[in-house]
């Protein structure tokens, strides 16, 4: 496939965002839904095998108009860095299943650990795919999750979230909720609709709904947004709110609301491009 946007794979699929993508060689193996397929870009040419055109641009958010977005929450010196530095970096569209358990399991986890247990999930739970010679497993689907014991499920390295993946895998395998009918909704309704599931607080809702459900405005905040909105944009803030988040680690209900409120409002419709684009040149500098 030839570009004619802008884009980086390696940026796309190294920024946080997915967790259960390999890089042997020149190529990139993921496993979405029940595809396995391999991809590599050279230059301006995408190489893929085992997905259609119309999948990859879809999934690498290459419909997006990165151009313009970059323009829209280019407000500062700090955003623009960032976006020069990462250009070619796009939101993906994860299945909303998978991103939700990701992110339940993602919790006080580092990106190491998180790929290392949703591997060990999949390896136990999913279907094993063989392509290109190697084995492949896809993702478990909420049944198969939602009857799992919960030591089984903390044989894989969930921990105390065992008891979320499990109770959360219920609740959809009874079709209480349709997590695709959650694009319909507006921001703020499918974000409390989330924070209802077990395990699912406000930032594993907001991660959910910008890398799968495609609420672009969502900014999910933890330690790193919190410390660039600290050292970049803390003149934006009143000086008592500054000092006290500056004086607390962790992040309550009340506090990630106005930061994430502070987010949605200044880069405005399009925020969840710039929490990524903030979120990995922070996490990059040090």
């Amino acid at each position: 496939m030839r570009l004619d946007v802008s884009f980086d794979l390696d940026f796309s699929l190294c920024c946080g965002q997915v967790f259960r993508w390999k890089k042997i060689g020149e190529w990139w193996y993921g496993v979405v839904g029940e595809n396995v397929f391999k991809i590599r870009q050279r230059g301006a040419e995408l190489e893929f095998e085992n997905v259609s055109d119309e999948f990859v641009r879809c999934y690498f958010g290459l419909n997006d108009n990165l151009k313009q977005i970059s323009c829209y929450i280019g407000r500062d010196d700090y955003i623009r860095k960032a976006l020069r530095r990462f250009e070619g970096l796009r939101i993906v569209r994860q299945e909303p299943w998978e991103c939700l358990i990701s992110f339940i399991c993602a919790t006080y986890k580092s990106i190491a650990a998180i790929e290392l247990m949703l591997n060990k999930l999949s390896k136990k739970f999913g279907e094993r795919k063989v392509f290109d010679g190697l084995d492949f497993y896809t993702f478990p689907l909420a049944g198969k999750l939602a009857f799992a014991s919960e030591n089984k499920l903390r044989e894989c390295g969930l921990g105390y979230r065992a008891k979320y993946v499990q109770a959360t895998a219920k609740k959809l395998h009874e079709g209480k909720i349709e997590l695709e009918s959650l694009k319909a909704m507006p921001y703020l309704e499918a974000r409390k609709t989330l924070v209802e599931f077990p395990g699912v607080g406000l930032k594993v809702a907001d991660c959910v709904l910008l890398f799968s459900l495609e609420k672009l405005e969502a900014f999910p905040v933890d330690v790193w947004i919190k410390r660039v909105i600290l050292n970049h944009y803390a003149n934006l803030f009143p000086e008592a709110l500054g000092k006290k988040l500056s004086t607390h680690e962790s992040l309550g209900n009340s506090e990630y609301e106005k930061l994430n409120a502070f987010g949605r409002s200044y880069f405005g419709k399009y925020a969840g491009y710039a929490q990524e684009y903030l979120y990995h040149y922070e996490r990059t500098q040090r």
